[in-house]
């Protein structure tokens, strides 16, 4: 598990959780709190954050995950009829695009021809049938193994 690091002003997030920063909040619980995103993507575009500072969702205690992503499940039914939208995108970056390194679950609404097509490509394909059967056996075996860990990973 990567370091969970202190509350401090450094991260936007940590500065929102503890007041000094304001934000259009959803919801507040104990474990964490949920604000609309300063910069949507479409207008009712939430963030959901643990108040533990942790990177990333590998970082994220197991203990407290059935109460985030059952948080995350109201949320996303909560925005979608908010918003009179059609369905939505439910996400969460890791390193890759995260741009407050806080973890962070968007609920994003998603209406019909709203042009966010683009953002889920380019596609790719595998090389082979064998390429991908390598590939889903490799995620198997790790998920088998118990190696899901960040040590795991190491």
């Amino acid at each position: 598990m990567q370091e969970v690091l202190p509350v401090g002003p450094a991260c936007a997030f940590c500065g929102i959780l503890d007041g000094r920063t304001p934000a259009h909040v959803v919801h507040r619980a104990a474990g964490s709190m949920a604000f609309l995103d300063a910069r949507p993507l479409f207008l009712g575009h939430t963030l959901l954050v643990p108040r533990r500072h942790v990177l990333t969702l590998a970082d994220l205690p197991g203990a407290d995950v059935p109460e985030f992503f059952g948080l995350a499940q109201r949320l996303e039914r909560a925005v979608v009829r908010a918003t009179d939208a059609d369905g939505s995108l439910v996400l969460v970056n890791n390193v890759v695009s995260q741009s407050v390194p806080h973890m962070h679950l968007h609920v994003i609404p998603r209406r019909r021809g709203d042009g966010l097509r683009f953002w889920l490509g380019p596609r790719r394909r595998y090389d082979s049938e064998e390429h991908a059967a390598a590939t889903a056996e490799a995620i198997a075996a790790r998920l088998a193994g118990g190696q899901t860990t960040r040590e795991g990973d190491a």
